[in-house]
């Protein structure tokens, strides 16, 4: 089984020109490093915004009563250690 495996695709010539600027900007070896280093970025931000939105459900699912048991429940620890 090959490790690589051939892909060709055709980019207007504004998406090409801008490829080749990144290409030079980036230091990139070739056009495909560019794709390449691209997808992985929006791959990246794809998780990233998945996480948020699953914290937000997560924060929103919890609510601020559980919240404020938790800090009512340290408040409790910390006055019996003598803090106030």
């Amino acid at each position: 089984m090959k490790s690589n495996t051939k892909s060709s695709i055709t980019l207007p010539a504004e998406e090409l020109r801008l490829v080749q600027t990144l290409k030079v900007r980036l230091r990139c070896k070739s056009n495909v490093e560019v794709v390449r280093r691209g997808l992985r970025l929006l791959n990246e931000r794809t998780e990233r915004d998945s996480l948020r939105q699953a914290y937000g459900r997560a924060s929103r699912a919890i609510g601020s009563g559980a919240a404020a048991a938790e800090l009512a429940d340290l408040d409790e620890a910390l006055v019996a250690d003598g803090l106030d």
